[in-house]
């Protein structure tokens, strides 16, 4: 005796309402030609997730409601095929000043064109980039239905993403009968976050001795990135079957009911690098918060160095040469290798290529503040300039011909401050803002030996990747003048703005007291800055974000 179940791994849009039903139908619909029992949907397939503040409107939240009652109403045509579909529902009672929640993260039930059972998220997390304690009040009950007809059925209990990694939801779950757990999730990526839950869920069902499946969304939404990853894992926690990672899949797991516990099975998809999971995350990123907010495509200021180049074979891997428009804009400090190498990468990937010098508007800039800086020394403040009328210049390019400015600082120079205002920071799209330096160079390098989206091998010029990085913002100017060697300050990074260590627990460690000392500082003064950056992808589990939440103005030392 067997059951099919398909989980419908689906790249929604927050507050698509009425595209994200068409979605779910056509799962349904194939999942019905397939004879499965049951579908299910992410975490708030109905309305996408996350959608915020949204959650907060009584007008959303009755939208959604009819939504689902007409969806209900669609997925009647499939007869013998049960669908789980998340949604919002709920109210509150709100003044300026205080909101009395009565507003829920649910899943419904949907049989035979009736809404037979919902279920409400128990577990609200609120750590990281989420928010949910914001929006909604923790639920209290248990939701254990029936799929399958004469012999074939099973008694499933539902549960939605944070629900899972607690213990109390599915063992209450087992002791209402259920014989298999289905957890339906919209988690967040971050490295390594797809098999920490199968691990974790593995864990899960060991423990209840009951079979799982894990419905996981894909997608990018403003700064988070969902990879997908749907799975199935067995009773005794070995793995059932895995999704792929990054695109959307209508994935079916056949249950085995001759013998108790019931057996899993699936396709399983086999597992990943690091990097490709990281190169991935980006270019859906990037594909989807272009396409999502309707830009025509993107442009940036290549510069002839290492990150400008990253993003520009990301953003090709996304959105295809004919898209992505790139801009050199030498001034009296670009070396030759630079615009010659800029030219070199944009032949190869095809993109369309201009060079504008910036030359006229410097000599302007400093012709109008001669008065006012006489005597004074060159400094920083010219560096400046020149990357503000970079940025000025894209910013134009953006307005008149409607595509977004992406940005290409990476996370050791947000982290740092190195990195202007209005300049280089200026643009929609910040890219690779949770990259540090070490990343990018290791990125780099695994894109010229793959080809992942067949946009043309070894799209990065060698040249580039093996120069010593320099902003070019005066003569032989490198970052290391102002910098420590970026192993150790991504080091540095990662343990004290990552993991929260303690300046003493790093010099213990064997960094230099003055090197922890000066990043550590960097990374306080420039709150300001970070706080003024585009929104850009997510991809470690601490990134300058909603993960980040400092004061700017702050005088505590640790």
């Amino acid at each position: 005796m067997t059951l099919k179940i398909c989980i419908a791994q689906l790249n929604l849009l927050v507050g698509d309402l009425a595209g994200n039903s068409e979605k779910i139908v056509a799962a349904a619909q194939q999942s019905h030609a397939q004879g499965a029992a049951l579908l299910l949907t992410p975490e708030l397939s109905l309305c996408g997730y996350a959608a915020e503040d949204l959650f907060l409107r009584p007008a959303f939240i009755a939208a959604c409601d009819d939504a689902l009652n007409a969806l209900a109403q669609q997925l009647a045509l499939f007869d013998g095929l049960t669908v789980v579909v998340g949604h919002p529902t709920g109210d509150d009672q709100r003044t300026k000043s205080v909101a009395t929640q009565n507003r829920f993260n649910a899943a419904s039930v949907l049989q035979g064109g009736q809404i037979v059972a919902t279920y409400r998220k128990r577990e609200l997390p609120n750590y990281q980039v989420f928010d949910e304690r914001r929006y909604f009040a923790p639920g209290d009950g248990v939701c254990v239905f029936s799929v399958g007809q004469g012999d074939s059925v099973v008694r499933v209990g539902l549960l939605i993403c944070e629900d899972a990694w607690f213990e109390a939801p599915a063992r209450l779950a087992k002791q209402a009968g259920a014989q298999l757990l289905a957890v339906i999730n919209a988690s967040p990526f971050h490295v390594g976050k797809g098999y920490e839950r199968e691990e974790v869920m593995g864990k899960r069902a060991r423990c209840e001795q009951l079979p799982l499946v894990y419905a996981h969304l894909v997608g990018g939404q403003d700064e988070v990135v969902f990879e997908g990853h749907s799975f199935a894992v067995n009773a005794d926690a070995s793995l059932g079957g895995r999704a792929p990672s990054f695109v959307e899949d209508l994935f079916t797991v056949t249950v085995d009911m001759t013998e108790l516990p019931m057996r899993l099975s699936a396709s399983v998809a086999p597992l990943r690098s690091e990097e490709a999971d990281l190169w991935d995350a980006l270019v859906l990123g990037v594909r989807d918060y272009i396409a999502k907010n309707r830009f025509p495509g993107a442009l940036l200021g290549l510069s002839g160095g290492i990150d400008s180049a990253l993003v520009l074979a990301i953003a090709v891997d996304a959105l295809g040469p004919e898209k992505v428009r790139a801009v050199m804009m030498p001034s009296p400090y670009t070396a030759d290798i630079s615009w010659l190498d800029a030219r070199e990468m944009a032949r190869r990937l095809g993109v369309r290529y201009n060079e504008i010098s910036i030359l006229p508007e410097f000599e302007a800039f400093k012709a109008s503040l001669a008065a006012e800086f006489s005597g004074l020394a060159p400094d920083t403040t010219e560096e400046n300039i020149q990357a503000r009328i970079r940025g000025t210049l894209l910013m134009a390019l953006s307005n008149k011909f409607g595509s977004i400015v992406l940005t290409t600082g990476n996370k050791s120079e947000m982290a740092t401050g190195y990195c202007t205002l209005y300049g280089d920071m200026a643009g929609g799209f910040a890219v690779i803002k949770d990259l540090t330096k070490s990343q990018v160079f290791r990125l780099a390098r695994w894109r010229n030996a793959h080809d992942p989206y067949g946009m043309g091998a070894t799209p990065i010029p060698e040249r580039i990747i093996t120069r010593p990085p320099s902003a070019e913002l005066r003569a032989d100017q490198t970052d290391q003048d102002s910098l420590p060697p970026y192993d150790v300050l991504d080091a540095i990074l990662e343990r004290y703005m990552e993991n929260d260590e303690s300046i003493e627990t790093l010099i213990a460690a064997g960094f230099a007291p003055s090197d922890v000392e000066k990043v550590t500082r960097l990374i306080q003064l420039n709150e300001y800055k970070r706080r003024q950056a585009p929104v850009g992808i997510r991809l470690t589990h601490r990134s300058f974000g909603k993960d980040w939440r400092y004061p700017i103005t702050n005088r505590f030392r640790a």
